[in-house]
Order: C-alpha cells, then structure tokens, then sequence
C-alpha cells in the first residue's frame, strides 16, 4: 500500500498530468471555408444560418463528417428550445456532464446560461469542485443523483429510478439521460480535438486526479 505521502504526491503528478493537456495544441481546429468541401459548406451554411455564426466547438469538429455534425446540431436544437425539462434543469445536467468530463469549451459556454437559468454561484461552485451542492430543491436532488449514478456507476438504482419516474414521468426520464448522453458525446469529441476555450481564455476547471 502506497504511503500517504507517497499517495499525495501521485495524486498531484496525476492531476498535473491531467491538466497539461487543456494547453495542449488544439488538434482538430475550425476547417478554413476555402478547404471545405460542397457537402460541408452547405451544412456550414445552414448553421450559420441558425445561429448567425460560423460553426464553433464541437461543430466545428464534426464538420469533419457534415452530417454528424448537422444531426448533432438539430438535436442541440431540440435541448434549447423543445425538451420537457426546464432551463434550469437542463443547464444543471449540462454543467454536471462538463465537470464529469472536465470539458472546458463546455462548461465556459453554459456557465453564464446556468446563471441566468437561476442555478446559483455557491450550486455552480460546488459543482465544479466535484462536491454535491447544499440545499438542492426536490427536482436537482433527483436530477442530481440520477446523472451522478448514470455517469459514474453506469447504471441507476431502483429507489433512484422510482424517484425520477414520481416526478419528471417517462419523458423527463429520457430527456435528462439523452442529454447527459449528448453533452458526453460533445465532451468526448472536443477532449479528443483538444478543442480551447475560446480567446485564449484559463480553462475553468481544475482536472481531477483519475
């Protein structure tokens, strides 16, 4: 067994380690307009149609394949402006997915949304620091122990499940594990890309030792 000096120090080489990457070169960057193919132009195109700008993290990404990239985009539709769960619960699952994937892009872009959803600084705090918020209200408690079981134990117990299904029924059940899902999805894409906050911005969040 490791000594608890030892230990220490292996947990801040592993965390160092682990933080050296959010500097790293960005891998995967935004594909200049004069390199695009017809196929991503047009899907380029129709995003910056929607959103008045020129693809950015993640979807600059999967303009590497136009049509992942423009089936991703229309379900980042249906979370902003469809989904049965409220602003305040969508943002809360977002932020939790960021911080279980220690994804910078993603947690700089929906933290001031989570704000003005309502979360408060000390709930977005705590969070961050990998800590379960204080006084949660019913629905984050529920909403809380279902992403954290989901993403860290891969699986969700009965008592949780019963919990989830009492409150949000069998739609808010999918859309807050979809979401999860689809924010995970967006993390793993841009951690492989490398994607950086943008601005040249200090990544927001400490890297946790694994």
């Amino acid at each position: 067994m490791l000594g608890r000096h030892t230990a220490a120090c292996l947990a801040v080489t592993v965390a160092l380690s682990g933080a050296t990457h959010l500097y790293a070169q960005e891998r995967l960057p935004p594909i200049p307009a004069d390199r695009m193919t017809e196929a991503q132009k047009k899907v380029a195109a129709d995003f910056e149609k929607s959103r008045n700008s020129a693809p950015t993290g993640p979807f600059a990404v999967m303009l590497r394949v136009p049509e992942l990239m423009d089936l991703s985009f229309k379900w980042r539709q249906h979370v902003q402006s469809r989904n049965v769960l409220s602003q305040r619960q969508t943002e809360f699952i977002i932020l939790m997915t960021a911080r279980e994937w220690t994804q910078q892009y993603e947690w700089n872009a929906h933290y001031p949304a989570a704000i003005q959803a309502g979360l408060t600084t000390d709930l977005v705090t705590a969070i961050a620091e990998g800590r379960r918020p204080e006084r949660l209200d019913e629905e984050l408690a529920i909403l809380y122990d279902l992403c954290t079981e989901l993403q860290q134990r891969r699986s969700v117990s009965d008592a949780t499940y019963a919990r989830a299904l009492a409150k949000f029924g069998e739609p808010g059940i999918v859309e807050a594990t979809s979401m999860a899902g689809y924010y995970t999805m967006l993390a793993m894409v841009m951690n492989t890309a490398r994607t950086p906050v943008p601005g040249g911005a200090k990544p927001p969040l400490a890297a946790f030792p694994r």
